[in-house]
């Protein structure tokens, strides 16, 4: 079974809609969505109770911890899922790309199949042009650091067998830079991953909680650390 965890704040106006569209296209699989509130102060709470209600495989959970670090934790921990895939609630992901995640890591017995907004069969609508180019150049020198081909680290969705995930706690990022850790950490630890295109789209719904600004340190920290224990690990061979 496949877990879909969806960390959500203030995502009220995208909520129905995007899951509506989901359930009537994802017919494959057996799935659960964990939907995940982190402090919403809009309806959002109410429109995913309303989702539990109208179907059997939705769940809400309230974090605790505030911050959206918090949110994947907890929906990591109580995800029933063999497998675990992080998407947003904006409608920026592929629900087409979903099926073939879930494809892949299925058959091709992988622990992460991460997608690329950034690869030559990718599509990509509606990204500020400031946020792309900021978003390349930090993806581009993060793949320098480390020494791999992989070049979106910052897009949450990816999938990920949960007995990887779990192996690969603590995670300690707070914040959006929880979706930098996880990747990280999968590749420095040399699990067996496949990169693939994807497709995305730029909300057109409600507001971006993503705060270039308010993030750089905590990128930075994530970076730092995730750098420091690859090099432990090799020492350790």
């Amino acid at each position: 079974m496949l877990s879909i965890i969806v960390p959500v704040r203030n995502e009220s106006e995208n909520l129905k809609d995007v899951f509506d569209y989901y359930t009537k296209n994802v017919k494959d699989f057996k799935y659960e969505v964990l939907i995940v509130n982190d402090f919403s102060k809009d309806d959002t709470l109410n429109v995913a109770r309303e989702l539990e209600q109208k179907y059997k495989n939705f769940k809400i959970l309230d974090n605790k911890k505030k911050g959206l670090g918090g949110a994947i934790n907890l929906g990591i921990e109580k995800a029933e899922g063999d497998y675990i895939a992080i998407m947003m609630a904006d409608q920026s992901d592929d629900i087409n790309d979903l099926k073939k995640y879930f494809q892949i890591i299925s058959s091709e017995n992988l622990d992460a199949v991460l997608g690329s907004r950034f690869l030559n069969n990718s599509k990509v609508e509606n990204y500020p042009i400031r946020k792309l180019i900021l978003n390349r150049i930090f993806n581009l020198i993060v793949s320098f650091i480390f020494w791999n081909k992989y070049n979106d680290y910052t897009n949450a969705f990816k999938i990920y067998k949960k007995k990887a995930l779990v192996e690969i706690l603590p995670l300690i990022s707070e914040s959006f830079n929880i979706f930098l850790e996880i990747p990280l950490k999968i590749i420095s630890r040399n699990y067996k991953y496949k990169i693939i295109a994807i497709n995305w789209m730029g909300r057109e719904k409600g507001k971006s909680k993503f705060k270039i600004n308010e993030l750089r340190s905590k990128y930075l920290f994530t970076l730092i650390y995730c750098f420091i224990e690859k090099n432990l690990l090799n020492l350790k061979k």
